[in-house]
């Protein structure tokens, strides 16, 4: 039996009862990701060979600002003890002001820095001018979660992923401590846009990957861009699956109210999306060693043709 369908695992239970993921990427306006080699604990920035008091402090820093702070690595075997510079990345998501930006630093202390207003405003010269260690980075990288010590499924099924798809993208890939969503893994973001898939293949990951490089996505496994509320996402999901619109930055999110989301078009055109939130049944556990319980899952009906209020 593969682990794809191993018993037990929170990912079994999604992959059997169907659950869908549209609406289940974390919210966020831009990322912050740093490289920090060695083993990583379930709370990978207090819990690594980062230091603990740092990383705590600018993990909680990027959350006030709707940033998304962790840690990544190389794939593959690497000395964790080793001195060198960490690479970092920097992506602001919001669409017309998707950009990315990487450098090294010799100490993960720099990022202190670093204007995170600027980031999530999208204000790319802002954020050079705070740490100027930063340089335009011109491909899409990806970020495939593979911390066995937060949910076995990420370590079961994202540490193959991250191999293959290394294989066919060397220098993009990298391993991440947490994207949320173990029971959709493997999952992986792709950065600067903040789309994220789950229950990824090599296969499907770089197509993914091709469509980044062309300024596009694909709805296989999509679970929405992090940009958007949960409702949004969820209903930008609905309107791509309907129209076929791939572009990145074709579609905004603009308005999300109790019953429905509104998506427009950069042609014009708009659409209303009703999203609804139903208690999963019968319950599943969201993370591995966990008790089934009935949690949220979002619902969206057919995307209308509308005009913007």
């Amino acid at each position: 039996m593969s682990n794809t369908a191993r018993p037990g695992l929170c990912s079994t239970y999604c992959r059997v009862l169907r659950e869908p993921l549209a609406g289940t990427a974390v919210v966020a306006k831009g990322w912050v990701v740093l490289e920090q080699p060695g083993p990583w604990g379930a709370k990978a920035p207090t819990q690594s060979h980062l230091d603990a008091e740092f990383g705590g402090a600018f993990d909680d820093e990027c959350k006030k600002a709707d940033l998304r702070f962790g840690l990544i690595r190389s794939p593959g075997r690497h000395a964790d003890a080793a001195e060198r510079s960490h690479q970092v990345f920097v992506a602001s998501t919001t669409p017309g002001r998707s950009w990315l930006l990487g450098g090294r630093l010799a100490d993960p202390s720099e990022l202190r820095d670093l204007d995170l207003g600027a980031v999530a405003r999208g204000d790319r010269a802002a954020v050079i001018a705070s740490l100027p260690a930063l340089l335009p980075v011109d491909e899409p990288v990806v970020l495939v979660c593979t911390n066995g010590k937060r949910d076995e499924c990420c370590a079961l099924l994202g540490r193959p992923l991250v191999s293959g798809l290394a294989e066919r993208a060397p220098g993009r890939v990298w391993e991440a401590n947490h994207l949320g969503g173990h029971r959709f893994a493997p999952t992986a973001t792709y950065l600067p846009a903040g789309t994220m898939h789950g229950h990824l293949t090599v296969e499907t990951a770089v197509e993914a990957l091709a469509a980044a490089d062309r300024g596009e996505t694909i709805t296989t496994g999509l679970r929405g861009r992090s940009t958007w509320s949960k409702r949004g996402q969820a209903a930008e999901v609905a309107v791509r699956e309907l129209t076929g619109e791939l572009s990145l930055d074709a579609l905004r999110v603009m308005a999300d109210d109790p019953e429905t989301v509104t998506v427009q078009h950069l042609d014009g055109r708009s659409w209303i999306v009703p999203v609804t939130s139903t208690l999963a049944d019968p319950p599943r556990p969201d993370s591995c060693g966990k008790e089934p319980f009935a949690m949220s899952i979002l619902q969206t009906g057919t995307p209308v043709s509308g005009s913007i209020r």
